[in-house]
């Protein structure tokens, strides 16, 4: 309440009086000197409006204060007195109010504000008293902010086609856009000149890489025609499950599906020859990347897995070279569950997409032959069993388990009985192979006559262009040394050595990955260790599909993985140690020198791994067989001409006797034998017997073999016709 000074008239102002208007409105904002003393007296006590309790400038409600002055505006002259001293609260305004009559005042400013919100949608901030208008109004009635002009130009907004052209420049430099193209273009120098003439070439000799090419294009060719056929192949008729002779390439039958005849499978196998090396460089990339290397370190460990020295003397075999799927499937994996070599497990990077991909890439690797699957297969089931029982290992100590998802774990869960149910649907027609002809199977002599010795490690294959020539007496000295030259790379040697002292991995890693390189190199010597007695027999006779495995010495794939992931350590902890350095050099003009060191190891890996391989002439399809009608017989039958004869045969895939495998059947060799002496009437009944039609006696075949007597001796008594057709003579049976 405020009491008027005595003696003092009460001024009442009218409702037009600047000075009523202005105590009307504020509400909150008094003259400090008249608020301070009285004109006469002595300080007032005064009680006045409280100022309302949010601040417009915050956001806060701003309604009191206009509301005020809409009090203020449309009170009567004798309201406005009493009105103005309880809201300004000044002694010289000289009414004498009671507290309920303040209390009555602020209660109709307050009804006057809610009303006047209402009305207007919302409050004036900061805006001219007068006229209750906020800010901005205030702007658009005195015209344009005359600093407006001085603002800096908004940002053009991009057209689509800018748009699209920066998210494909954006894609052109990414890190994996890179190492794909420079795999692709590596892949193709260094399998030079396997494109050069890739409709008439095949690298290293023109027999298995011709029974491998007709494998991709029998598996396209039957699952568009007759997928139910797959496994009863159209070679080695009558046989059934003749197609799981040999590993069959399944995961290239995509591949398989375009083009026809032999020109076309021999382009597809060069095609895919290539890619399989990228591949592998991209797969070993992308394992190293996601364990925690360096992108120069990452970049030695997939040429060093890709075009190790060793691989050169298996240009031929195509099932062993397609093993990019492996480090890949990996990667994949370990980027799902989050973990890495350097860094460890780190949950909030888990995306059970990755362990879904991984695992199908892991099958699809598997569909590629069991050579190379079967012991990929048991490192992925020994990789969980470890997984599961360090989980469990560490929730026992800690009482806390990591956390893993249920996600995760259905992904895991999947995936895994996706793997195991692709691997048990392949193995079952190599069951009933093995039922079907017993003495297919793998012996302890098989096994031994492949297994290569300690020396093998250290020699170079003939098709190596830097050690070849170099290592030609230690060759000589091996039994079989296209399975036996087992070098994976003096320099990754060295590298990987270099990593067991300095590295980014951690000294338990770098000894771990130690102890793989060994056990792994022990395995593929077969029985030259010790007879294998505690190593390769235990696994020989007790792990299921083992048996099948003809050469361990295959087994140094998984030893040069992971001398590549030691070198890889090595290398990304050089490139980190002069990044440090030209960082710390003042002035730093060495800095372009030391960091094209670092390109050295790599530089040093691919000149490694520069290669002689030869790459012949296929033979040309003889004309009489391409139009021939099955079921037929190709003499000289043998081993290495039959594997020609089923890739003429992808001409319409007639059913023929011949083929050529890892194993020959009993039936086959009785062919042989008996059709020595073809045409005579015994060979005639037994073939048609089997249910051969049509015999194709190749004439540049028979020099030195029992037809070059026989081959133009009349047969009209015999119940055949016969003609000639090109090179070859046709007998219709």
């Amino acid at each position: 309440m405020t009491t008027g000074q005595p003696g003092t008239g009460n001024a009442r102002p009218t409702p037009d009086d600047p000075g009523a208007r202005s105590a009307g409105t504020t509400g909150t904002t008094t003259d400090p000197a008249t608020e301070a003393t009285s004109v006469d007296g002595p300080e007032p006590t005064s009680t006045t409006t409280p100022a309302p309790k949010d601040d417009p400038t915050e956001g806060g409600d701003t309604t009191d204060a206009t509301a005020t002055d809409e009090a203020a505006t449309d009170a009567s002259p004798t309201d406005a007195a009493p009105r103005n001293a309880t809201t300004k609260g000044t002694p010289a305004q000289g009414d004498t109010a009671t507290d309920a009559d303040a209390k009555d005042s602020a209660a109709t400013t307050k009804d006057a504000a809610t009303k006047d919100a209402a009305t207007k949608g919302e409050a004036a901030k900061d805006g001219d008293p007068a006229d209750g208008k906020s800010d901005d109004q205030a702007k658009t009635a005195g015209g344009a902010d005359r600093w407006e002009e001085w603002a800096s130009a908004p940002e053009p907004v991009p057209s689509r086609l800018t748009r699209a052209a920066r998210a494909v420049g954006r894609f052109l430099i990414h890190e994996w856009t890179l190492a794909t193209l420079g795999a692709l273009a590596l892949a193709v120098l260094m399998t030079w000149p396997t494109l050069r003439y890739p409709r008439y070439t095949l690298p290293q000799d023109y027999w298995d890489p011709s029974l491998q090419s007709w494998q991709m294009a029998w598996s396209g060719h039957i699952l568009l025609a007759d997928p139910a056929r797959l496994w009863q192949s159209n070679t080695f008729f009558p046989e059934l499950w003749s197609f799981a002779f040999s590993d069959t390439l399944l995961g290239y039958a995509p591949a398989g599906m375009l083009g026809s005849g032999p020109e076309d499978a021999v382009l597809r196998y060069n095609i895919m020859f290539v890619l399989a090396h990228a591949l592998a460089t991209l797969g070993a990339y992308a394992l190293a990347r996601q364990l925690g290397s360096g992108r120069i370190g990452a970049a030695v460990a997939g040429v060093a897995y890709a075009y190790a020295p060793w691989l050169l003397a298996q240009a031929g075999h195509l099932h062993v070279l397609s093993n990019g799927g492996i480090p890949l499937a990996l990667a994949m994996l370990a980027r799902g569950h989050g973990w890495s070599l350097r860094h460890g497990y780190r949950p909030e990077r888990r995306h059970d997409g990755w362990v879904y991909a991984g695992w199908l890439v892991a099958a699809w690797q598997l569909s590629l032959g069991f050579g190379i699957g079967l012991p990929f297969a048991y490192f992925l089931a020994g990789a969980v069993l470890v997984a599961a029982v360090l989980f469990l290992v560490r929730r026992l100590r800690t009482g806390q388990a990591l956390p893993f998802g249920r996600r995760l774990l259905v992904a895991d869960v999947l995936g895994g009985v996706f793997f195991a149910g692709v691997g048990l649907l392949l193995a079952y027609p190599y069951f009933k192979v093995t039922e079907l002809h017993p003495y297919a199977e793998r012996t302890i002599g098989d096994i031994s006559i492949f297994s290569p010795p300690a020396s093998g490690f250290v020699t170079a294959p003939a098709e190596s262009r830097i050690w070849g020539g170099l290592h030609e007496g230690a060759r000589a000295a091996l039994p079989w040394h296209p399975e036996m030259t087992l070098l994976p790379g003096f320099v990754l040697y060295a590298l990987a050595a270099g990593g067991l002292f300095f590295s980014v991995w951690r000294l338990r890693h770098r000894l771990l990955l130690l102890a793989g390189v060994l056990v792994t190199m022990v395995l593929a010597m077969g029985t030259r260790f010790f007879d294998g007695t505690f190593t390769y027999l235990p696994l020989f006779e007790h792990a299921p599909g083992w048996n099948a495995l003809r050469t361990p010495g295959r087994l140094m794939l998984w030893a040069t993985l992971l001398l590549a992931l030691l070198a890889a350590g090595a290398v990304t902890a050089l490139t980190d140690r002069v990044r440090d350095l030209v960082a710390q050099r003042i002035p730093s003009w060495p800095g372009p020198w030391l960091r094209l060191a670092t390109l050295l190891p790599l530089l040093l890996v691919t000149v490694e791994g520069l290669n002689t391989t030869p790459h012949p002439v296929v033979p040309t399809q003889p004309a009489a067989l391409r139009s021939a009608q099955g079921p037929l017989l190709v003499l000289p039958s043998n081993q290495s001409l039959d594997q020609h004869v089923m890739l003429w045969s992808t001409s319409g895939f007639p059913d023929v006797v011949n083929g050529g495998s890892g194993f020959t059947p009993r039936q086959l060799d009785d062919v042989r034998r008996v059709s020595q002496s073809f045409p005579d009437q015994t060979s005639v009944d037994y073939l048609r017997t089997l249910g051969v039609r049509t015999v194709v006696l190749l004439r540049g075949q028979v020099p030195g073999t029992p037809w070059e007597i026989t081959i133009d001796a009349p047969v009209e008594s015999l119940g055949i016709t016969r003609q000639d057709v090109g090179d070859a003579v046709v007998y219709r049976l």
